[in-house]
């Protein structure tokens, strides 16, 4: 009974909901100079990472790419593709969002900036980053506006290919890195979506005091509760690598056995896709452990794990180049990176010699707010030893158990029933008339659940600002539902398309 209870009591005391002893720390020094070099490896790594994939993105899904098939890289390929395929970038250009928000208002800028100047940028968004700059536009505040009753992106990757700058920012102190990114990243996620961005932030802070990515992987899982489900994932990877220490692709096909269920995702129930947080962090970890710090095994084994197969060597490159620093990875992923440094990334007035420069002292900023100190070309770091977050998961107990296909037009309403304990409705709203229409014009909707008018929505037509998913709702006590959608402003030049319906329910269909 005993050790039984010592193991209970510290998953408690990990939790982050109590914490009943003071936080370890160890005070390190390094140069000025490495700190820089390494801040530069991070923002450099996550751009080569991107910039290899793109090519790449979902267009495996649910399958690795096989080794004879190349993927791309060349001398100037970076500069081409940054002005060509501007868009390719958002894993940089949301994150400089933030970091752009730090350096205008300060460290201690309040979550609402973050959340107002991300939902009013001028660039597309999709998941987990549409359905919370939707709600945001519309009075759901963060972090109501991650959160999975709000949003069925919640467990989406979207945090994670943006959390980056919490731990470039926090050299050393991944619950310092946890802490900065908790407001933001819950403006679009919650649960395993959240958990993303805290182990991907971790993972970078402790690169900058670690020579091993093997401890790396490790020690930042620390900063994830062991009851999530995201924990367990990485768990198993983790695991499954010291079965299989040669093998990446046999661990590649135990993560799919185990991990490859979309719950959440209206896109990727009962497809391929998955773009959800777990099973991508898992690519980045099998990147980072299977390639051994060797930045082109690692590029290699992330992008070819498939799904999101820019963001996660992406994330990959960007941990490693902060474990080796800017001066230290390989001249062949290099190639050409110099000439880029300078071309700001679309939707930002920063490139990345004005990231590198403001990354740097922000991370001096953290540094020193946390009890080290700055003394000429040396800068010492209280370092801090990972805790594990507070505890909170998506969709628990849910399962998708039908996708019905309506594909119909709503010119008045619609009504369809079925047995269940919740529902997503898809679809879309669109010009007749304008292509790529950019106007204000939006359909006013009502949502009647068992007779009873749940929501009237606005549905806006332009795709920066519309409404990812119709309607949903969850939490329905279980059994027989009837649900009504009523259009309140048709129009001749608008059309409001209803493509499929998800049911839920709380145990498999038999």
């Amino acid at each position: 009974m005993r050790p039984k209870f010592i193991y209970l009591l510290l998953i408690i005391l990990t939790t982050g909901s109590v914490i009943t002893t003071a936080q370890k720390t160890k005070t390190i020094t390094i140069t000025t100079s490495s700190l820089q070099d390494k801040i530069k490896g991070g923002w450099a790594g996550q751009t080569i990472g991107v910039t290899f994939g793109g090519p790449v993105e979902f267009r495996f899904n649910g399958t690795m790419i096989n080794d004879y098939q190349p993927i791309i890289w060349y001398d100037g390929y970076i500069k081409k593709t940054m002005e060509e395929i501007p868009g390719l970038y958002d894993d940089l250009y949301m994150d400089l969002t933030f970091v752009d928000v730090f350096e205008k208002k300060g460290l201690d800028a309040p979550i609402e900036e973050h959340a107002k100047a991300y939902a009013n940028a001028g660039y597309v968004l999709w998941h987990a980053n549409q359905a919370g700059r939707y709600n945001i536009m519309n009075d759901i505040s963060a972090p109501q506006s991650g959160h999975w009753l709000n949003n069925p992106h919640a467990d989406d990757i979207d945090f994670q290919i943006e959390a980056d700058f919490s731990g470039l920012m926090a050299p050393g102190m991944p619950n310092t890195a946890a802490k900065i990114g908790d407001g933001i990243g819950h403006i679009m996620n919650y649960g395993d979506g959240w958990y993303g961005g805290v182990y991907v932030g971790a993972m970078y802070s402790i690169a900058f005091t670690a020579t091993d990515i093997n401890y790396v992987v490790r020690e930042a899982l620390k900063t994830i509760p062991p009851q999530s489900t995201f924990y367990k994932c990485i768990a198993d990877v983790i695991a499954w690598h010291d079965q299989y220490p040669t093998d990446w692709k046999q661990t590649w096909f135990e993560i799919q056995k185990k991990w490859s269920d979309d719950i959440g995702c209206p896109d990727g129930v009962f497809n391929a896709f998955n773009i959800d947080a777990k099973i991508n962090a898992a690519y980045i970890v099998l990147g980072l452990l299977y390639g051994q710090g060797d930045f082109t095994k690692t590029m290699e084994i992330s992008a070819r794990a498939g799904q999101d197969a820019d963001c996660n060597p992406s994330s990959a490159g960007g941990i490693l180049g902060t474990l080796v620093g800017y001066d230290k990875i390989p001249a062949y992923w290099k190639m050409g990176l110099k000439e880029a440094e300078d071309i700001d990334f679309k939707y930002t007035t920063m490139s990345l010699n004005d990231v590198y420069q403001m990354g740097y002292r922000h991370a001096v900023q953290v540094i020193t707010k946390n009890g080290g100190k700055l003394n000429g070309n040396n800068i010492s770091i209280e370092t801090e030893t990972p805790q594990a977050v507070r505890l909170e998961q998506s969709f628990e107990g849910y399962r998708p158990v039908e996708k019905r296909s309506i594909n119909k037009n709503l010119e008045d309403e619609i009504t369809f029933d079925f047995n269940g304990i919740g529902f997503v409705l898809k679809g879309e709203a669109n010009s007749t008339k304008v292509k790529g229409y950019k106007g204000d014009f939006y359909f006013t909707v009502e949502l009647y659940v068992d007779g009873v008018k749940t929501e009237t929505a606005k549905l806006p037509v332009w795709y920066t600002t519309r409404k990812l998913e119709l309607f949903w709702k969850y939490k329905l006590p279980k059994g027989n539902h009837t649900i009504k959608v009523k259009l309140l402003n048709p129009s001749p030049d608008f059309e409001l398309r209803m493509t499929d319906a998800i049911i839920y329910d709380n145990q498999p269909k038999k």
